[in-house]
């Protein structure tokens, strides 16, 4: 019976359709008694191998990847759409990002209480840790990851207004403020912030907010309210 083991031929993934099919019956038909004959031919047509044949394709098993979404999107409309702005309409996010910019003019961009130029350096910088130069970083940080934020018009259309304020240098840590409306999490603009600037300035052990409060979604649904 183990010398008689039905397998299906390699040539079943790139052969005409006709001759694979047929290959299969013949297969089935020398290999196999009556009885069970009659049950693969039912369930032939269910099977990967046989959508492979019939189909022309190779029959490849696929594998879900997950995607890096620790960044969990809020697409509640009515929150987009009520308690912002009485003349504000979002936009959908698959907009032109004209269309974005257009209805994100209706909202004021979150305010920076700092002047200076944005320190632009790459990851693995030696940057001295200072005030002015965490501002210099934190201020460049706005731009590189600005998806995140809503300094940009394009961003605040879909009712992102979220912004990141520097507080206080309490020895090596960083303490800053989260403001306004995110569509990520907040811990997770606070951890990308805080990779960020310890990228560039290697002394600073630790990146926190001024209120645990500001991590949380009901400080996020509050900002909308503002």
């Amino acid at each position: 019976h183990s010398r008689n083991s039905f397998k299906l031929p390699s040539c079943l993934c790139h052969a005409s359709r006709r001759r694979n099919l047929d290959r299969l019956v013949k297969m089935l038909t020398r290999y196999t008694c009556p009885a069970a004959l009659v049950v693969c031919l039912t369930l032939l047509p269910l099977s990967a191998a046989f959508q492979a044949a019939a189909t022309h394709k190779p029959f490849i098993k696929t594998h879900l990847k997950s995607s890096w979404d620790n960044f969990s999107y809020d697409d509640d409309d009515e929150l987009l759409d009520y308690g912002v702005d009485t003349d504000f309409k979002a936009a959908d996010e698959n907009d032109d990002p004209v269309v974005k910019a257009m209805a994100g003019m209706a909202l004021d961009a979150p305010e920076v209480y700092w002047d200076g130029e944005p320190i632009d350096v790459p990851v693995g910088s030696q940057l001295e840790l200072s005030e002015e130069n965490v501002q210099g970083v934190l201020a460049a940080c706005r731009q590189e990851i600005g998806t995140m934020f809503g300094y940009q018009a394009e961003n605040r259309g879909v009712g992102i207004t979220g912004g990141v304020d520097f507080v206080d240098l309490d020895g090596p840590t960083v303490v800053l403020h989260l403001k306004g409306r995110f569509w990520h999490q907040r811990p997770t603009v606070l951890q990308r912030v805080g990779a960020y600037l310890m990228g560039r300035i290697p002394e600073i052990v630790d990146v926190i907010v001024e209120d645990d409060y500001e991590l949380t979604d009901e400080a996020n649904d509050a900002a909308i309210l503002d």
